[in-house]
């Protein structure tokens, strides 16, 4: 997952303030009236959405995701919120409560911070695969093992271990990179080979 610091940096590209600001003013104003948010913490909250559509890809959000999803939220919150309601899991709430309507809203500007963060152009120059994933995502740029990591390894889990989940869960990966634009890259192809169906 992103760290607070990570945050703070992205958001300081214009492109990405920009965006997140007009996609707060339109979440505050529509779904979440009332809650203080300041713009590091609203694109954090951004930064979730994949990992939030992730939690609900079997329909409902356990005790278990909602607590991890919780920790990430403080993680990536601007200072410490430890006695205090963090604002990030607080807008979790309202993302949760309608996330269909907003998923596409914050995915674009999820888009807009990996264009202004790494080369999209270097992920589509063929890269030689066949030595495995672990060798194929060292030839990529750091922040997009980033993105990748903190949208679907919420346990900070190494990027190149093989884990087992769901197809429902496998599904809702697949899914998620195409709505990102992921699924055009070899190695995010290569990234969805290290799942094995339970």
């Amino acid at each position: 997952m992103f760290s607070e610091n990570e945050i703070a940096t992205i958001i300081e590209i214009p492109e990405v303030h920009v965006a997140t600001v007009e996609v707060k003013a339109d979440f505050i104003a529509n779904e979440a009236n009332f809650l203080e948010i300041s713009d590091h913490d609203f694109l954090s909250l951004v930064m979730m959405a994949p990992t939030v559509g992730m939690a609900l890809a079997n329909g409902s959000i356990s005790l278990f995701e909602e607590l991890a999803l919780n920790k990430m939220a403080r993680k990536m919150s601007k200072g410490g919120f430890f006695m205090k309601v963090d604002p990030v899991a607080h807008g979790m709430k309202f993302l949760i409560k309608n996330f269909e309507a907003w998923e596409m809203k914050f995915y674009e500007v999820i888009k807009i911070s990996m264009e202004h963060t790494f080369s999209l152009e270097d992920l589509k120059k063929e890269k030689d695969h066949s030595k495995g994933f672990a060798y194929a995502v060292m030839n990529v740029p750091y922040m997009f093992v980033r993105f990748l990591s903190s949208f679907f390894l919420h346990d900070d889990s190494d990027i190149v271990d093989e884990r087992a989940i769901s197809e429902v869960e496998f599904k809702k990966i697949q899914d998620i990179g195409h709505k990102l634009g992921l699924d055009e890259y070899p190695i995010f192809k290569s990234f969805c080979q290290t799942f094995e169906m339970k």
